[in-house]
């Protein structure tokens, strides 16, 4: 068809300019401190200026087919690799600040997501972290530098979660000083990792060890998988993709077999446990030091779900004060749809939603970033607790991103149906982290079975780590104060009832025991206790965080007027987490019908605040069109052009007469039936 003039007007929707006029703060102050000062978002916004320049139509891999999807995929990551390569020598030679660390999370270039994210996340990150300075030296750079392309193969297709029943081998051959990989049947065969299918060359690969028949638990093994110049599959390696998903259509997850691989025996990762020529096993000096690499890809899922998710609140917000609809009074004319209240109440919490799980992630990340300090000083004592509230921001972060984004979804109406919107992109990208690298269920399963073990230490007088001494606080003074209306007391209401449903748990696990059930056995009978004291236990943690972060750290850096915002904002995800666990609040304080009918004044009380601010505060964000990649969400707010221009482009728009009338829906309406 011949080339048409753009419906789509160069003004700003009236309604979006009237909301930015109105907003009371600093939309630049805010896009700031979310950016971590002026230089990082200038940076950024140039990074962006750069990279999104002569972009293709960000909905192209709507209408194509798998295989060309991944063909697309791979052509686009390959390309944003070389332009982040000449950006990263062009502002800072030799760092690794753009490339490669903004390839993991690039949307506007990746719209179908890529076969590299796997690679960039946890590859590379688990040679330079747990590879002798050998293995970092022959695999850790070329994979740096993607002159190799790797994965990280740990689930199975019968075992996923529970990784201490993978059934992958890696059998020690003394005459060869070599390593065996097999995979003994079908349920062993890796099943899942990102670019494994038709990408990856290499693979981080997750085993059992065995020496001379004996047992020396899971360890990591970097495996050749195919020719560097062919990509043809080597001798033994089974390979390929596993087929199409719900979302993540670029990222080529694949599976993988072995029949009797053979590596070298020093393709073992060894900076901690190791295997000495010969077969001698050295234990790793923390068995769990395996654990700090799900830490950091859990803060990575923390910050993808959050990402996600305010991404969707920005759509759905601008397009709310776009969408004109339902008088409130009859005689009135047809308001903007986000000054109706129960509108408020689905966009505002969940901006507050991303926010928390922002800042917690945050303060998560500098946790992180402490523990490898102290590891490396030989102190392994925080590491059970990072791994614990890594799980639970995991779970919480996830669980809340795949719930909002798809609320969102519904605050648009029909129109937020269309793949044009791009909230069918988000939505598969956040409900697979709902997913891998540990199963919501499972995770809280064990997060509960921690807090059950630190409460019977409480019972034996042991002192507890500072993330669980909330617990000891509560255990030593099991009576709550009298209510008040501070944000702190919000935060210890959540403590006092994830203390006392830890508590709880303790008791009917304890019981179960007593009465002859294995502790196996009593820990499943008691599993909906467990998970219900972990989930409180991670909200407690993120409230309490949350806190700290917007009344305490670094508030006199900020203005009064953007500080009073994110009080409301913070004021907003403390109330409604409390009315959401309401139930469980009241089963062990004594409030009130006042104190409800407080909480209830209070949540509208906060809606009322942030509405004038709302569409400002996902300008604060700053995302680019490009990223958001959506007719609603666009900083100009000019929605209904853009969804008739994208309809326009579809395919079966580019004939007056669609190739099946002839062929079948002619003659049957000429056919007598």
């Amino acid at each position: 068809m011949p080339a048409t003039t753009s419906l789509i007007p160069t003004r700003v929707n009236p309604d979006l300019e009237k909301e930015r006029r109105a907003a009371s703060f600093s939309v630049e102050e805010f896009q700031c401190w979310w950016h971590g000062g002026a230089d990082k978002l200038n940076e950024k916004r140039e990074i962006e200026t750069y990279l999104y320049k002569d972009l293709r139509d960000g909905h192209l891999h709507d209408y194509l087919s798998h295989e060309d999807l991944y063909h697309l995929a791979v052509k686009d990551v390959t390309e944003a690799s070389v332009k982040l390569r000449k950006l990263q020598k062009l502002r800072n030679p030799g760092g690794d600040n753009i490339w490669p660390k903004k390839l993991y999370n690039l949307p506007a270039l990746l719209p179908a997501h890529h076969p590299f994210a796997t690679h960039i996340t946890m590859f590379v990150d688990v040679i330079y972290s747990q590879g002798t300075p050998e293995q970092i030296e022959k695999f850790g750079k070329p994979a740096a530098n993607c002159n190799i392309i790797g994965t990280y193969a740990q689930t199975e297709i019968g075992h996923g979660t529970n990784v201490r029943g993978i059934e992958t081998r890696a059998d020690y051959d003394r005459a060869t000083d070599e390593f065996v990989l097999h995979t003994p049947n079908l349920q062993a065969y890796k099943w899942w990792p990102g670019g494994l299918g038709h990408t990856a060359n290499h693979a981080m690969v997750v085993a059992q060890l065995y020496i001379d028949g004996k047992h020396h638990g899971i360890q990591m093994f970097i495996v050749q998988l195919r020719d560097l110049e062919t990509h043809m599959p080597l001798p033994g390696v089974d390979i390929g993709e596993i087929g199409k998903k719900l979302g993540m259509a670029g990222v080529n997850q694949g599976f993988l077999g072995f029949k009797r691989v053979r590596i070298p025996r020093t393709n073992m990762l060894m900076r901690n446990a190791k295997v000495l020529p010969g077969g001698k096993f050295v234990q790793s000096p923390a068995s769990r030091l395996n654990y700090m690499t799900m830490v950091f890809t859990r803060c990575l899922i923390v910050n993808l779900s959050y990402d996600c998710l305010l991404q969707a609140a920005t759509i759905a917000t601008r397009y709310s004060a776009v969408r004109r609809q339902s008088p409130i009074n009859s005689s009135d004319p047809e308001p903007q749809i986000i000054d109706h209240v129960t509108q408020q109440q689905k966009l505002f919490p969940e901006i507050a939603n991303g926010i928390a799980y922002r800042i917690t992630g945050q303060h998560m990340w500098e946790l992180y970033e402490l523990t490898l300090k102290e590891i490396a000083n030989g102190d392994y004592t925080r590491m059970a607790d990072m791994h614990i509230v890594a799980c639970a921001l995991k779970v919480l972060s996830t669980t809340d991103g795949s719930f909002g984004v798809e609320r969102l979804r519904l605050a648009c109406g029909g129109h937020g149906y269309l793949t044009s919107t791009n909230f069918s992109t988000l939505y598969g990208n956040v409900i697979a982290a709902y997913t891998y690298e540990g199963e919501n269920t499972v995770l809280l399963l064990q997060i509960g079975r921690y807090l059950v073990k630190t409460w019977t230490q409480l019972t034996q007088g042991k002192k507890m780590s500072p993330l669980a001494a909330y617990l000891a606080e509560i255990y030593d003074k099991p009576e709550i104060a009298a209510w008040n209306d501070s944000r702190s007391y919000l935060v210890k209401l959540l403590q006092f009832t994830a203390a006392n449903k830890t508590r709880l748990a303790f008791e009917n696990l304890t019981n179960r025991v007593n009465g002859g059930q294995t502790l196996e056995e009593a820990s499943n009978n008691t599993g909906i206790e467990l998970t219900q004291a972990a989930e409180l236990h991670g909200r407690q943690f993120v409230a309490s965080a949350f806190l700290e972060q917007i009344t305490v750290a670094k508030k006199n850096q900020r203005s009064v007027a953007l500080n009073s915002v994110l009080e409301n904002i913070l004021e907003l995800y403390l109330v409604q987490t409390v009315l959401r666990h309401m139930n469980d609040i009241l089963r062990f304080t004594p409030i009130s019908d006042a104190n409800l009918r407080s909480l209830q004044n209070r949540l509208e009380l906060s809606l009322k605040k942030l509405r004038p601010d709302a569409v400002a505060i996902c300008d604060g964000f700053d995302y680019h069109d490009r990223v958001l990649n959506s007719t609603l969400g666009c900083y100009d707010g000019n929605v209904y052009e853009r969804l008739f221009e994208a309809a326009k482009k579809s395919p079966l728009n580019q004939k007056p007469v669609p190739d099946s009338f002839e062929k079948y829906l002619k003659p049957f309406l000429k056919s007598n039936l």
